[in-house]
């Protein structure tokens, strides 16, 4: 089943899904939901506080209703979530869907209203149809309200859209920080405009940062003043249910990686092993792009080049999923330049997050890259104060991060209780006195 709000109107959203506790009910008599979510708005406390007629657990292998909510962001900018119901027990092999949609104008609260809305429609659906009796009524508006005017997402067909689905963002930003020792300035900018439609994706962005450093050193001051700059295109085709062509874009002033000014045009394909719409769940896919990249490099290189036009290709291959089970990612991407197959680049990467049993869980990230295609390092090697504050690129023949952990969680597996007294001091988060410790 698949609900999609921007074809509701929101007065038929109140009169579908205000859903309200009848009676109080004993926590056997109710459905266990254990809600499964890592991204935008998983907010677990707000929904637990206002869909009060079930049990939260903090386990899955407990619930009678395993939750799954996963987003991807839309062309104006907004997002799509996707709420999975799976049963469990006795409704094994239950399954159902509901999608929600915000504007990039909502706030927080109307996402959160949005989605808790949704998230109490599908367990409502889901309690009717495992035979759990009344534990909620569902209340509409008011006869006399005619709920005219009520706002409402509209498909594109239905309106006359001035922007033409062009959607424009401006952002700014300024820091300064130091101490008698050193002080750092910062200035970041960035635009983009970006159109899409179910077979085109057009994106433009662009940014520039200032950044200036002034350290006192024993030998002196050591100061370092940086402008970059970067423009981005990118534009995609859907040719086929499975396939994409685009051609992605960059151009750009990069003084960390020693390039006064670089441009490349690569045309690009994508595959996909399962259908797009499932991607915030699944998705397998192979992506090969090939084209020219001209660099005019600010020193001399290693290689005694002041600039160069290279072509260079690389093909990605991507897996992730997030299922009952947790969740998982790894990809791997090799890639070369042409006049030199030697000058090339192998990464991989990935990350995982298994439950192994009931209350037990591991969970792992690591990439490691091995590099052999830094031409753009210049002859003369970095100070010792550019290495340490990592203001230049230095010649390495790999690179590599590796996390791993656990989660033991043992005792009450109910989660129902909603307390917010003294937010944030509860050891999750936040600082100490002032934040620095003392």
């Amino acid at each position: 089943m698949r609900f999609r709000l921007s074809n509701i109107s929101w007065a038929v959203l109140a009169t579908a899904i205000l859903i309200m506790p009848t009676s109080a009910t004993a926590q056997a008599e109710r459905p266990s939901v254990f809600f499964d979510c890592d991204g935008r708005n998983c907010d677990s406390k707000y929904y637990r506080t206002e869909i009060n007629w079930v049990n939260w657990v903090n386990d899955k292998d407990v619930a009678d209703v395993h939750v799954i909510m996963t987003s991807q962001t839309t062309g104006a900018g907004g997002q799509e979530y996707r709420l999975d119901f799976i049963g469990h027990g006795q409704q094994e092999g239950y399954a159902d869907n509901h999608k929600f949609q915000t504007l990039p104008t909502d706030t927080e609260r109307e996402a959160l209203d949005g989605i808790a809305h949704t998230l109490a429609m599908g367990l409502a659906i889901y309690s009717g149809e495992a035979g759990y009796r009344g534990i909620v009524r569902i209340i509409g508006p008011e006869p006399e309200s005619s709920q005219q005017g009520a706002r409402r997402l509209v498909r594109q067909e239905e309106v006359d859209d001035p922007w033409n689905l062009w959607v424009f963002r401006v952002n700014g930003s300024g820091n300064l920080d130091g101490e008698s020792t050193r002080s750092t300035t910062r200035l970041n900018g960035s635009l983009s405009a970006n159109r899409v439609t179910p077979t085109w994706k057009l994106n433009f962005s662009g940014n520039m940062s200032y950044n200036r450093v002034e350290v006192d050193l024993e030998d002196g001051q050591f100061i370092n003043t940086r402008t970059d700059w970067g423009f981005n295109p990118l534009i995609v085709y859907s040719i086929a249910d499975h396939w994409s062509i685009g051609l992605q874009g960059q151009m750009g002033r990069m003084t960390t990686f020693n390039q006064n000014f670089r441009i490349e045009v690569t045309p690009a394909v994508e595959y996909s092993f399962f259908p797009y719409d499932e991607a915030t769940r699944r998705a397998f896919t192979l992506f090969y792009k090939v084209g020219p990249a001209y660099r005019d490099y600010i020193e001399t290189t290693i290689f005694g080049e002041d600039s160069e036009l290279r072509y260079e290709q690389s093909l990605q291959v991507q897996l992730s999923q997030r299922q009952q089970w947790g969740d998982a990612s790894v990809s791997i991407t090799g890639s070369h330049f042409l006049h030199d197959f030697q000058r090339n680049n192998l990464a991989m990467r990935g990350d995982i997050n298994f439950r192994i049993v009931r209350g037990f869980s591991v969970n792992a990230r690591g990439d490691i890259a091995w590099v052999d295609d830094q031409l753009y390092l210049p002859a003369d090697e970095a100070t010792d104060a550019e290495a340490l504050l990592r203001l230049q690129q230095r010649a390495t023949s790999f690179n590599y991060g590796i996390t791993v952990g656990f989660s033991i969680q043992f005792g009450s597996i109910f989660n129902n209780v909603v307390n917010n007294r003294f937010p944030n001091r509860s050891g999750q988060g936040g600082g100490g006195f002032g934040g620095g410790g003392r």
